[in-house]
């Protein structure tokens, strides 16, 4: 599939001395999904929102600027020129100027990514070299981009058969994640339910593939509006999810769920093939977890007391 007309950002990728022209282009899908509007029910009609200041009633847009509130009630108004003037000079170069091993980078800082391509038959060449350099050394080019008068970090990395350039977020843009895990206890764990949990871990572990999970709330939404215009928006409450699968009321201890979870047949993930290499034999305390499980009676009712 070709890609859109338009990229939104061109300018060029440089290592060094060598300069790269490309095109960058959303990697985002921006399909329109299905938005709903607010409507007055008595007369089908769409409600409307008007910009109106109070005393004064309904504004036209030329008479609106942006203001700042510095302290209750008390603004400091900005024109368009200034922000105009403030904009960061729209630079077209994006350069390299670190290379940072590609698993040393937290995913929490990635933001946006773009499809980088080649602009036009000369860029072809230095494309791919600074592509293989890049997947050889298994690192990221990091550098700065302006776009849309905005100053991103920028992360070139190689992707399939091309490279994606991905803005970072800056470190003040993060809320600190000590503030949100500091009062989580610390007290030492069972080693037996841990294993059991690694052991449930390890039987559904495979290789991500975004294919396997569907947005089921927007399948569900495109179902319910597909009912609603077929029966001529009538009240469409018969379609009930299902209630969540549960253990029951028996199980009363973090041991048994992880028990039973265990005791379920898992669905066979397929994996890509891959060459045979000796199995390893479990770890000690693992194997040890795994014998409790099996060895593990089950509930029986309890028994009947005989009548004297």
């Amino acid at each position: 599939m070709a890609p859109p007309a338009r990229p939104v950002w061109t300018g060029q990728i440089r290592l060094a001395l060598v300069a790269l022209p490309v095109k960058l282009y959303s990697a985002l899908d921006s399909k329109e999904k299905i938005s709903f509007n607010q409507i007055h029910e008595p007369s089908k009609q769409r409600i409307r929102y008007e910009k109106v200041a109070p005393g004064v009633g309904p504004v036209d847009k030329d008479e609106i600027v942006k203001g700042y509130e510095y302290s209750k009630g008390r603004y400091v108004l900005f024109s368009d020129e200034e922000f105009e003037a403030l904009k960061v000079e729209s630079k077209k170069t994006l350069d390299m100027i670190q290379f940072a091993p590609a698993d040393t980078i937290d995913p929490i800082y990635f933001d946006k990514p773009y499809y980088a391509l080649p602009d036009g038959k000369l860029a072809d060449e230095p494309y791919r070299v600074v592509r293989d350099a890049l997947k050889k050394t298994k690192t990221v080019g990091l550098g700065q981009i302006t776009m849309r008068g905005r100053s991103y970090i920028a992360a070139v990395k190689p992707y399939e058969d091309g490279l994606t350039v991905e803005t970072v977020h800056y470190a003040e843009e993060l809320r600190s994640a000590k503030s949100f895990f500091d009062e989580l206890p610390n007290g030492k764990l069972d080693a037996d339910l841990v294993d059991l949990a690694e052991e449930l871990i390890n039987r559904k572990k495979a290789k991500f593939d975004p294919n396997k999970f569907e947005d089921e709330y927007a399948i569900a939404i495109e179902r319910l509006v597909k009912k609603k215009i077929e029966r001529h928006g009538e009240l469409v409450l018969e379609d009930q999810e299902e209630p969540s699968a549960d253990y029951g009321d028996n199980v009363v201890s973090l041991v048994d769920a992880l028990k039973k979870s265990l005791s379920k047949k898992s669905p066979q993930i397929e994996e890509p093939k891959a060459k045979k290499t000796p199995a390893k034999a479990p770890p000690a305390r693992q194997k040890a977890a795994a014998e409790k499980v099996r060895a593990a009676p089950r509930a029986k009712a309890p028994a009947k007391r005989a009548k004297k």
